[in-house]
């Protein structure tokens, strides 16, 4: 980035409904069905059909209104967003103008100075999915129309973002809520979660608001980054060589990591805006709010502080747990089990992430049950394995969630804590190293070390590391010359 400038960024998030329904028909919102089967005379715009309002659709705008802080507003109207596309039969969207459902909100990221950003939500408004092009090779162009009328919500930020940083992480902020919500997957891949991104550059210390474009097309967190990184640059280097910024929209290409040229940048009269006439306005008062406001889970910002106060985690494993719901609720699953909160946030972060990571599963999907994995901490913490053998049984748990109890006793694998046997063992490691001995005795403390490498292969791990510790310490003293 250039000294002399900032960027100026804003992002429009599309987040798509997990209602079973479309916003104004009955027709499936079911992602995968063979193209142009979840359609009806409504999702194809037939003359004379009438659209009637998802009522779950409105209930989930506003659960996201007032978890973004919101003003929620008692009177909201659709209105038409005419445009023509091949993909939108009937030459119009209906959408949310002058009056959306939320308006004047905001959310916080953290950065990574430790330091707090308030970034300010102008208005989430609800609309419907336009249909999708298929392109088969550049040689011809058919058009699914199952996404009509999926149920959407907007989500517009203020230009409050500077870097390409804070827009990764209010997006990811976004995305969190929306899942902690239930009311989107947040799958940007498959289109259900989808940003576009107004940039602009200015002067640094000017508060005046440059000339902004529009960059779409980016399926993923990755490719937003680096998306506004690259528009940023282009505006920059085409100031600095003495040309101007022409408002238009630009579509990103991530293969070849650039950005295209689509269209001059539309602005809001260029879609001629007026009120649906076939649907009312919809009307949310203080007692269908408060209603809605009940519903409302515990979110990620307070989950995180709970964890902190109530478990005593750090900070960072506290943002790690909380980052998704069914990841905070399954390690919540595990310390119902046991109360060693610590530990459990170990095993959570480190081997169950790690197993999910590599798979590319779902936390729904591991194969370790929470209370499994209770027992297995259990089970280190009463000595009866140690933290070396819990390593060797985590893979066989893995394999078919048998009770890790169980599988200590098939392998022989309880912990050796016979202070007699653990004590001959020592003799007969340090009669075999009369030298390291004496270089232990010399001051050489990383020759315990060795001395506990040799002690655990011989009981084959088994041995408490607790005991050993402690009677090598007093074995090897006797050694004094």
């Amino acid at each position: 980035m250039h000294a002399k400038y900032e960027g100026v960024i804003g992002l429009e998030v599309h987040a798509q409904l997990l209602t079973d329904s479309k916003i104004f028909c009955s027709c499936s919102t079911k992602f995968g069905n063979e193209p142009n089967t979840n359609i009806c005379p409504v999702c194809l715009g037939h003359p004379g059909v009438l659209p009637v309002l998802n009522k779950k659709v409105v209930e989930f705008t506003v659960l996201m209104g007032l978890a973004t802080n919101c003003t929620i507003n008692e009177r909201s109207i659709f209105a038409r967003k005419n445009y023509f596309y091949p993909d939108l039969p009937k030459g119009y969207q209906i959408s949310q103008y002058e009056e959306p459902a939320c308006e004047h909100g905001f959310i916080e990221i953290a950065l990574p100075d430790a330091t707090t950003r308030k970034i300010g939500i102008t208005r989430i408004h609800m609309e419907e999915d336009a249909g999708k092009s298929i392109h088969d090779s550049g040689l011809s162009t058919s058009v699914d129309l199952n996404r009509c009328g999926v149920p959407l919500i907007e989500i517009v930020s203020d230009p409050d973002m500077r870097s390409s940083n804070e827009a990764y992480l209010y997006l990811s902020k976004i995305k969190q809520i929306v899942q902690y919500l239930g009311i989107c997957d947040g799958n940007m891949e498959e289109g259900s979660l989808r940003c576009d991104a107004n940039i602009s550059v200015r002067l640094r210390g000017e508060t005046k608001l440059g000339t902004k474009t529009e960059v779409k097309n980016m399926n993923s967190f990755r490719n937003v980054e680096r998306a506004i990184n690259y528009e940023i640059n282009r505006q920059i280097e085409l100031l600095e060589d003495g040309g101007r910024i022409i408002q238009e929209t630009l579509l990103w290409d991530a293969d070849k990591n650039k950005a295209f040229s689509m269209r001059s940048k539309e602005e809001a009269h260029d879609y001629r805006y007026f009120p649906e006439p076939d649907l009312f306005p919809i009307l949310v008062d203080s007692t269908w709010k408060n209603e809605l406001a009940s519903l409302l889970p515990e979110l990620p910002h307070q989950r995180k502080n709970r964890f902190i106060s109530s478990f005593k985690l750090p900070e960072y494993d506290a943002e790690i747990l909380t980052q998704s719901r069914d990841i905070a609720d399954f390690y919540e699953n595990v310390i119902e089990m046991t109360d060693d909160y610590k530990s459990a946030s170990n095993w959570v972060m480190g081997d169950v992430l790690k197993v999910i990571n590599e798979k590319k599963i779902d936390i729904k999907d591991f194969s370790i049950s929470a209370d499994n994995l209770a027992e297995l901490i259990n089970i280190i913490n009463d000595n009866t394995i140690s933290g070396k053998i819990a390593k060797e049984i985590f893979p066989e748990m893995l394999k078919e969630n048998k009770k890790p109890l169980d599988i200590v006793k098939t392998k022989n694998l309880l912990q050796i804590t016979d202070t007699t046997e653990i004590a001959g063992i020592i003799d007969d490691v340090l009669s075999k190293f009369p030298n390291e001995v004496q270089e232990f005795l010399t001051g050489k403390e990383k020759v315990f070390g060795f001395f506990i490498g040799k002690i655990m292969k011989e009981t084959k791990g088994k041995a408490n590391p607790k005991i050993v510790n402690e009677l090598l310490r007093e074995k090897i003293s006797l050694h004094k010359k």
